[in-house]
């Protein structure tokens, strides 16, 4: 698995951590081993910029995901696509402020856009109540499993 994580953000950013958590999510969801992921932290005036350009939405959002080859989570005992998954693009300014107003911090937050961000890549949607109900509930049980494995800091 090829994760490329680039930190133009101008903050400090976990990058080993956040690579180990994605394999885990890519892991967990069965993704070919050598799909490619790219994720890159930048500053509120940039992710503005891109959600204005791409989702024509005004203003800074947390997340926003790039999927490439139309990878799918695999099943057991399945062929599995290798390909590019895409790219996330994180903002840790906007996570910041979102991780403090749900009282769980900024790492918490950037670990839960990263998963919510690559189920995205995965073809994960929450726009119908029941896409919201299963990709929600995927999110909090990866995220679960992640964190019983690798208590934060």
């Amino acid at each position: 698995m090829s994760i490329e994580i680039l930190n133009e953000s101008g903050r400090d950013l976990d990058e080993k951590r956040l690579a180990r958590l994605s394999r885990f999510v890519m892991d967990r969801m069965r993704v070919h081993p050598l799909a490619e992921l790219c994720i890159k932290a930048v500053d509120e005036p940039t992710i503005a910029e891109l959600n204005q350009h791409w989702m024509e939405k005004e203003g800074p959002t947390d997340v926003l995901a790039f999927p490439m080859d139309e990878l799918r989570p695999g099943l057991v005992n399945e062929d599995l696509e290798e390909g590019v998954l895409g790219d996330l693009v994180l903002c840790p300014d906007v996570a910041e402020r979102q991780g403090r107003t749900a009282g769980h911090g900024t790492e918490a937050e950037i670990e839960l856009l990263t998963v919510h961000g690559i189920l995205h890549l995965l073809g994960y949607d929450h726009a119908e109540p029941e896409e919201h109900r299963e990709m929600f509930g995927l999110q909090d049980d990866i995220l679960a499993a992640w964190r019983a494995e690798n208590p934060a800091r």
